[in-house]
């Protein structure tokens, strides 16, 4: 059942312009920064999108620039798990685990989940009490599920919205949602 939801919303999102993707981003993008949690947040944990996922990657531009602390994750496939770097330069960024974005080897500035204030889940799909579906990998529930102190917060699109997404006893919901036309605050 998962599996057949998680392609159908795959597709769904794959059959979005570019123009719409950044379009419907940069909405979800002034939502986040307008949260007084994202204001006061002292470090960010954001993914680094790809394959026309909400675009975080002008986000996360913006947040350096303006002297944020900007987290990234490291994927270690060995382990499955990941690893949090602090980005200090979007150059220092190439193609990494599953062909994402992560920091070059030699720029990986380690820090440990217990100081991240606020983290950026990405899915492919979510419901309005937080449920999310990713990739099927299990890297974000095995995140969430150890992130006791940060506010997590799902990004996503609007039409990735479900009436009901079908859940596993290791799937961790968000706290809240943003998508291009509104804030959820779930009711998990």
């Amino acid at each position: 059942m998962k599996d057949k939801v998680r392609r159908e919303l795959i597709v769904l999102r794959k059959n979005l312009s570019k123009d719409e993707v950044f379009e419907k981003s940069n909405k979800i993008k002034n939502r986040l920064f307008k949260m007084k949690e994202f204001k006061e947040a002292s470090s960010i944990l954001f993914y680094v999108s790809y394959d026309n996922e909400v675009y975080t990657h002008e986000m996360i531009k913006d947040c350096i620039k303006n002297k944020k602390n900007v987290v990234v994750p490291v994927t270690d496939k060995k382990n499955k798990k990941l690893i949090f770097s602090k980005l200090e330069n979007w150059d220092d960024l190439s193609p990494g685990a599953y062909n994402i974005l992560e920091p070059n080897k030699e720029k990986i500035k380690e820090i440990s989940i217990n100081e991240i204030d606020l983290i950026i889940v990405p899915g492919v799909g979510f419901d309005e009490n937080g449920n999310r579906i990713g990739h099927g990998k299990g890297y974000y529930d095995n995140l969430l599920k150890n992130s006791t102190k940060a506010l997590h917060i799902g990004l996503t699109f609007e039409s990735q919205i479900l009436k009901q997404i079908p859940i596993d006893a290791q799937d961790i919901p968000v706290k809240k949602i943003i998508t291009e036309k509104r804030l959820i605050d779930c009711k998990n």
